[in-house]
């Protein structure tokens, strides 16, 4: 069978055990109130994102009879449970789309502390087992985009403070200094989509395709991201380890002389005999005079004595040479510049710019590609995501409930329902309570949209100061 396109099923988009739990809740529970949290913020501000693109592609979407029929018969054999009765009351009373409603914070809000970002409870008494069924969906559709945004605004802020110590008039370079490179080394299309996007919030530079589509599609996004020409290694080696300078020229007169910014991987055979002799040597001049920037990219070696060596070949006398710029540091000219690809991480970008630092060298002469450390090396213990019920209704008064395991406290999970208010920072406040605005707003309610977003407003929550 060529199957063409795969069929989303939401039934079945659960971990198995919840098929049952409509059996397991106290028989008169009629609501129940969970959240979400990352329970681990590692002395960082956490970006959150990725809610109304879940919205957008899953919950607008009703669920049919034949997504019924199609998880009965996996279900009865898979486990030998399937409530098919309230599944047909969802599909007669509201046409196929849950009945819940889920408030969040908005996207792109930073938080300095640990809070709970959405909160989701059922709207129809006869289904309060659909609060926590939709775990599975909506967790996974939070902590790697919430992950991915934390991460890549950690690292924006160590680049800018770096640029900021080294050079000036860095603020047009910065959204720049970042390039995801992480397409081909996450799990899934859809993970590149996500995480690609999730990068995108801080910075315009990726080679990440999918994740521009992502915010296309579910953000309204516009001048969402740039790349340049770039050689790989097959178009440099395809030239033969004797005609590798003819390869770096032919880049050269098929881009750079237009004006543009290009880079060419310089480690297929010596890096640093390519950066002297080819790069700094023979085509010296032909690079000085093609009014664009050529960014030489060594892609092995130790980091960062790798970068130092190469930016003093660069710019030595003989060489292509340096100017100091009003703070004192090394600037390479306009025209030439390098770019690290391999083995980038929050760490080494950091090792390497104190490094550059050390040796006298401006932020403004180096780039960063990351991939796999940037979209792939994380998971949900990253941040401790969890999604936790802390509330029933019984058809009377709400109860708290919660999770207090003696052997681990950073389990304990919150009590009772919440508001998100902005004091100081934003804190936490028991809804009872609440005496000022409620920053958790609704986002979905029995099958539409609410509060919807764009790139424009997320980009301008998640600058850094």
């Amino acid at each position: 069978m060529i199957v063409t396109q795969e069929n989303y099923n939401l039934i079945l988009d659960v971990d198995s055990y919840k098929v049952s739990h409509f059996k397991q809740y106290p028989p008169n529970t009629k609501k129940l109130y969970a959240y979400i949290e990352a329970r681990k913020l590692n002395n960082q501000e956490l970006v959150f994102f990725g809610l109304q693109a879940f919205i957008k592609k899953y919950l607008l979407n009703p669920i049919t009879q034949s997504d019924i029929d199609e998880a009965e018969n996996f279900l009865t054999e898979h486990m030998g449970v399937f409530n098919r009765d309230d599944w047909e009351y969802v599909l007669k009373k509201y046409d196929g789309f849950l009945p819940i409603e889920i408030k969040s914070v908005d996207e792109g809000t930073v938080t300095k502390t640990t809070l709970p970002l959405l909160e989701v409870t059922n709207t129809d008494e006869k289904l309060p087992w659909l609060v926590t069924y939709i775990e599975t969906a909506l967790l996974r559709s939070i902590w790697y985009p919430t992950s991915v945004a934390t991460i890549s605004r950690e690292i924006k802020k160590i680049i800018a403070r770096y640029l900021s110590e080294t050079t000036e008039n860095f603020e047009e370079q910065l959204p720049f200094k970042l390039h995801d490179f992480g397409a081909r080394g996450v799990s899934s299309y859809e993970s590149s989509r996500i995480g690609g996007a999730a990068h995108l919030l801080n910075f315009v530079g990726s080679d990440t395709v999918e994740g521009a589509m992502f915010l296309k599609d579910y953000y309204d996004g516009t001048n969402i991201s740039f790349s340049i020409p770039a050689s790989e290694h097959s178009t440099i080696t395809a030239w033969g380890k004797d005609n590798e300078n003819k390869a770096h020229e032919n880049i050269i007169n098929q881009f750079l002389l237009e004006g543009k910014v290009i880079a060419s991987v310089i480690d297929s055979y010596d890096t640093f005999e390519t950066a002297s002799k080819t790069i700094s040597s023979e085509l010296k001049e032909k690079i000085i005079n093609s009014k664009g920037t050529l960014v030489v990219r060594p892609d092995s070696g130790k980091l960062p004595d790798t970068i130092i060596e190469l930016l003093n070949t660069l710019s030595s006398e003989e060489n292509f040479g340096y100017t100091l710029n009003s703070k004192g540091y090394k600037e390479l000219p306009s025209y030439i510049r390098v770019i690290q690809g391999d083995g980038v991480d929050k760490n080494s970008i950091e090792d390497i710019l104190i490094s550059m630092k050390e040796n006298n060298y401006s932020a403004a002469n180096i780039t960063f590609g990351m991939g796999g450390a940037l979209l792939q090396k994380l998971d949900r213990d990253t941040y401790s995501f969890a999604m936790k019920v802390s509330a029933i209704h019984d058809g009377n008064t709400w109860k708290d409930v919660y999770k207090e395991p003696s052997n681990d406290k950073t389990k304990n999970s919150r009590r009772g329902r919440f508001a998100i208010v902005q004091n100081d920072e934003l804190e936490v406040v028991d809804l009872e309570k609440l005496n000022q605005t409620n920053l958790l707003k609704t986002r979905y309610k029995d099958g539409k949209l609410y509060n919807e977003t764009d790139l424009k407003v997320i980009r301008n929550k998640v600058e850094i100061n």
